[in-house]
């Protein structure tokens, strides 16, 4: 199998679809690896560590594309990226198909089997594969860190010979794989911390941690399919905005997380809340590149309202796209274990439920059932 890795193209990416380690792996598979010039720069990786494991460097990716099988990238922005690929390859990426849903077409006509990295379902066998998981997960841990070093204040406790000094006290909005690690992390530094979810089923994670979970009064339950949240009635968001109202304004930094697949980012904070918080408070705000959970949030900005920063930082796993990097190739590698039968070659079994899930278009068509 010959593979190509390209280029990324989007604004604020900073990872590299596969590293070094994972071309490796590849190589003494007996695969064939080709990168493209200057692919893992802005990750922190340099074409000679690719060609010390035995990956050769495309000076002319637009040309090699036509000779690989399989072509892999962080994130697919559209057919431009691809020209000259040829029928029956095989592309892996995060596909965005929910706001793509035109490319698709293109994919299918161009013959390209589209594999999208966002729709591996979340069961135990395809947890090494999760790419949205490993993602968020550094993502939980970058957003703390950002907002501690925007704060300006200490995030721990500090007892001094002239006084003590409280702890910042933080609230997390979702408690996902991002707002998990954020909680642990927040912890770490010291910070007396609090997390809201509307899955009542993840009272007991949030607690594990050491936070205290904020409760709504309601029958009500959030938990939708695929361990992800579902959208709640008029009523349960009523109490929820009360409940939030009450406990933000106590808060020194908020991080939300809160998303729905397929839809816009839930709005959890309004103007009013945010205004509400003490001057020098932060909100970091991970869903708005979905639309925000904070009404005030700008997609790669940094605003300060009434004294309250909040931050919309995009694309925050890469921020630290090494790492990001590294475990993004190693879910591609384990994704591609199931994709590459005992002679090398790429088989696309869609008995397999990991395959059928993530698989948008194959054979000249589209075939995944979201997206007929």
């Amino acid at each position: 199998m010959k593979v190509l890795i390209l280029k990324e193209t989007a604004a604020h990416e900073g990872r590299v679809s596969i590293t070094p380690e994972t071309a490796k792996k590849l190589i003494d598979q007996g695969h064939e690896i080709l990168v493209e010039k200057d692919a893992g720069k802005s990750s922190g990786i340099s074409d000679d560590q690719y060609a010390a494991v035995g990956a050769k460097i495309s000076k002319d990716a637009a040309k090699d594309i036509a000779k690989v099988d399989l072509v892999t990238l962080v994130s697919f922005e559209g057919m431009d990226q691809i020209k000259g690929i040829k029928e029956g390859t095989v592309l892996v990426s995060l596909m965005k198909p929910y706001q793509n849903t035109k490319v698709l077409k293109d994919l299918a006509k161009k013959n390209v089997t589209a594999v999208a990295l966002e729709l591996i379902p979340r069961i135990s066998r395809a947890q090494a594969m999760d790419v949205l998981s490993s993602q968020s997960n550094l993502a939980g841990y970058k957003a703390v860190i950002d907002a501690a070093a925007e704060f300006g204040r200490a995030m721990p406790m500090m007892m001094t010979a002239a006084g003590t000094i409280p702890p910042a006290r933080v609230l997390i909005l979702g408690a996902g794989v991002a707002g998990l690690q954020a909680i642990a992390t927040a912890k770490r530094l010291g910070a007396v911390v609090s997390a809201f979810d509307v899955r009542p089923a993840v009272k007991e994670q949030v607690q594990s941690l050491g936070a205290s979970f904020v409760e709504i009064e309601a029958e009500e339950s959030g938990d939708g399919s695929g361990g992800y949240a579902k959208e709640m009635s008029d009523d349960y968001k009523r109490r929820q905005a009360d409940k939030l109202a009450e406990v933000i304004k106590t808060q020194d930094i908020v991080i939300t997380t809160a998303l729905i697949p397929g839809k816009p980012a839930p709005v959890l904070i309004t103007k009013e809340m945010a205004k509400s918080m003490k001057e020098g408070s932060i909100i970091y705000d991970l869903a708005v590149e979905n639309g925000g959970n904070c009404e005030l949030s700008k997609l790669g900005k940094i605003i300060i309202e009434d004294g309250v920063k909040i931050i919309g930082h995009a694309n925050v796993p890469s921020r630290i796209g090494f790492d990001s990097s590294q475990v993004f190739a190693r879910n591609i590698f384990n994704l591609l274990k199931i994709m590459v039968d005992t002679e090398g070659k790429l088989v696309m079994n869609f008995d397999d439920e990991i395959i059928k899930g993530c698989c948008l278009t194959h054979a000249g068509a589209i075939i995944h059932p979201n997206f007929l």
